[in-house]
């Protein structure tokens, strides 16, 4: 998501159609606008294309644990608007993507759809919906729709979507930027995750770069830490986005006196890997000049090494929950960026293997 920003079905109906979506491979040649007019005329000739261009030339073990690679909606929340998630999600079948991540329930112009419509369409397309985005809190409209003001009802439309994950990626500034105002806004998380947990669910918070910044009032303190450390690991997940963190990096490596305080996102990941579940999957090109100090690009333009950072949390923790989600936050074409992105990760292939 954005800076400053919201169980799997298991049946055979679903499983044959995630088998057969997988037999179609990844659309890495077919422009996205071509398959909006022909997918539906043409799907035998779409499937060996895809096959086709997804073995050609590559060896080696999928870098990219297989059924797990998702997109965040935000994404593509101007083709969810102008042509509806039905033609979305046939797009994102053809384009090899096995889970989808909500970033709000509604589709714009085309017109009103239910939740239980909305379960039902991912499913007719192979998708499992994996988790969604909520704002945390609205203390200005005490019936905003955030966990904060509407808890039960965040979590009856996450079950009714049959979500196995249900976050926010609103950062925990609800009572300031100091230890003891995270320390508050741990304990609102762990209550969120606590009633998630309850419903079958995990709950979830998504970091943009600054929740790596240090407290106003104990500038040796990384706020991060301060979360991880409030909250019970039982109840309350992250969602790692790559991209931010690797901002953060670039801006937080200092702390405010100016003595060094370098870390590596993939460290945090490794340390506790049971508590990342989600990762977001955004590509950026490094640039000492730019504010954040990467630009950020389609997944596979930039130079943020995705092959090592997936590889090494599968090694460290083989056979685990980890669902990876592309994400662009302004994509040029956002139907062109969840094809190539796709095709990028499944092009990843491990060496030795």
């Amino acid at each position: 998501m954005p800076r400053n920003t919201n169980k799997s079905v298991h049946d055979p109906e679903l499983s044959h159609r995630l088998s057969r979506r997988n037999m179609l491979g990844v659309a890495a040649g077919t422009t996205a606008a071509a398959l909006l007019g022909a997918a539906a005329a043409t799907p035998a000739t779409a499937a060996t294309t895809r096959s086709t261009s997804q073995d050609k030339g590559r060896s080696g073990r999928p870098v990219l644990p297989p059924g797990r690679l998702g997109i965040q909606l935000y994404s593509l929340r101007d083709k969810v608007a102008s042509l509806g998630f039905a033609k979305v999600f046939a797009e994102l079948e053809l384009y090899g993507y096995d889970e989808v991540e909500y970033a709000g329930y509604t589709q714009g112009s085309v017109g009103a759809i239910t939740l239980p419509q909305l379960r039902r369409l991912a499913r007719d397309h192979g998708l499992r919906g994996i988790g969604s985005h909520v704002g945390y809190y609205d203390d200005g409209n005490p019936n905003a729709y955030t966990f904060a003001q509407n808890l039960n009802k965040v979590l009856d439309d996450a079950q009714t979507l049959g979500l196995e994950h249900i976050g926010t990626a609103s950062g925990p500034w609800r009572y300031g930027a100091t230890v003891d105002g995270w320390k508050r806004c741990a304990e609102d998380f762990n209550t969120y995750g606590e009633a998630a947990r309850k419903r079958g669910m995990k709950f979830y918070q998504h970091n943009h770069a600054e929740e790596f910044s240090f407290a106003t009032d104990d500038p040796k303190t990384r706020l991060y830490d301060v979360l991880l450390a409030e909250t019970d690991p039982r109840l309350v997940h992250l969602e790692m986005d790559i991209y931010w963190a690797y901002v953060a990096q670039f801006r937080f490596s200092k702390r405010v006196d100016g003595t060094p305080a370098p870390f590596d996102p993939l460290r945090y990941v490794l340390k506790q890997p049971h508590r990342y579940p989600l990762f977001h999957v955004k590509d950026g090109e490094h640039d000492a000049a730019a504010t954040d100090g990467y630009r950020m690009t389609d997944v596979g333009d930039g130079d943020i090494d995705y092959k090592r950072f997936i590889s090494a949390v599968n090694r460290t923790h083989r056979g685990r929950d980890h669902h990876w989600q592309v994400e662009h936050d302004n994509p040029t074409d956002s139907l062109a960026f969840a094809r190539k992105s796709s095709a990028h990760l499944h092009s990843l292939r491990e060496r030795g293997h």
